[in-house]
């Protein structure tokens, strides 16, 4: 109620006037408390930055890319230079060097890198370099394009003074050795510790930036490149809302543009896990959808730092680094079965 509509109806009775005054300053307090309870809701909400999460168990990662964070970096340095700590970690055999190789024996690499401005670098299909999130970088921000592919990834990656080296190591040459003898392909959920590192960060200003990095499926075809790569299905960052990033078989990532989804989602209202929850039920409710074959998982934050994740089976994780603890997380899933 207004005061001078008040003190109108009132007839500027001293009753009136201490009634009014009563009123005027209740409204103040509200207004103060309104006030006060924003400043503590921001202040919470600090707190909780910066923050770091990944797909699967990770924390040597994570660890780097917190490092970055409270050292003064931005979300987009945290980010490459966490995922570079897979992808020189030979005992992964799913990410960078010593990556599992396709049928042929090929070790190819797939990565792509997102800032807080929409942009974006990948590279797909390369061969030789150890650290394909480093060159999806360079991508986004010493060339015109999003994405180069093979050969001219690699000689793009040269020209920016990458060393080239073997990426198949003696324990990644002896798996496809031992594949080959039957050489059956079919998908095995969770056969590794991850598929895919799929990391975002947010730093200490609220800035969100993404990266995602793997060697792709074990013995497949060669060529083949799944969703790790490709903006809006292994990830999607949009500074204003949050981001995602997806693990599992890309093919089906793919066909649903998952990350961009559960960002859409999230615009929408829904918290993170509410997003995954979401995006994950749009693969396993397709028609004629095979999901008991495969797995599928996402992890997502939003802008206030809330986080969440979710996959159609279980034993998918997610590695989380926020107010000093470095943790991982086993995420909720829908095959209950």
């Amino acid at each position: 109620m207004k005061r001078r509509h008040f003190i109108k109806n009132a007839s500027l009775t001293g009753v009136g006037l201490a009634v009014g005054s009563t009123l005027v300053g209740c409204a103040e307090k509200t207004s103060e408390e309104k006030k006060a309870t924003a400043a503590t809701s921001s202040t919470h909400s600090k707190a909780t930055l910066p923050l770091v999460i990944a797909t699967w168990h990770v924390i040597d990662a994570t660890a780097k890319a917190m490092e970055v964070l409270q050292a003064g970096g931005n979300a987009l340095d945290a980010v490459e230079q966490g995922c570079m700590v897979e992808e020189a970690n030979e005992k992964g055999q799913s990410v960078g060097k010593g990556g599992l190789p396709d049928r042929d024996g090929n070790v190819t690499l797939d990565a792509c890198i997102m800032d807080k401005h929409g942009n974006c670098g990948s590279v797909v299909y390369l061969q030789s370099i150890t650290h394909a999130v480093s060159v999806a970088r360079k991508v986004m921000e010493d060339t015109p394009h999003v994405m180069l592919a093979g050969e001219g990834a690699k000689q793009f990656a040269v020209s920016k003074g990458f060393e080239p080296e073997d990426l198949l190591t003696e324990a990644s040459k002896d798996a496809w050795e031992k594949w080959k003898v039957e050489a059956k392909y079919k998908p095995i959920i969770n056969i590794e510790n991850h598929d895919t590192i799929g990391m975002l960060a947010i730093d200490k200003n609220g800035d969100i930036s993404g990266a995602c990095t793997t060697s792709g499926l074990a013995y497949k075809m060669g060529g083949r490149v799944g969703d790790s790569p490709i903006i809006g299905s292994g990830l999607f960052v949009d500074n204003e809302i949050g981001a995602c990033v997806a693990t599992g078989l890309g093919e089906e990532v793919v066909k649903t543009v998952g990350s961009f989804l559960v960002v859409e989602l999230m615009r929408q209202g829904k918290s993170p896990q509410e997003a995954c929850e979401e995006a994950i039920s749009r693969i396993v409710n397709k028609p004629n959808s095979n999901y008991k074959d495969f797995q599928v998982g996402y992890i997502a934050v939003n802008k206030k730092g809330e986080t969440g994740s979710y996959s159609i089976h279980q034993w998918f994780s997610m590695t989380k680094f926020q107010n000093g603890v470095n943790e991982q997380i086993q995420s909720d899933y829908f095959n209950k079965a």
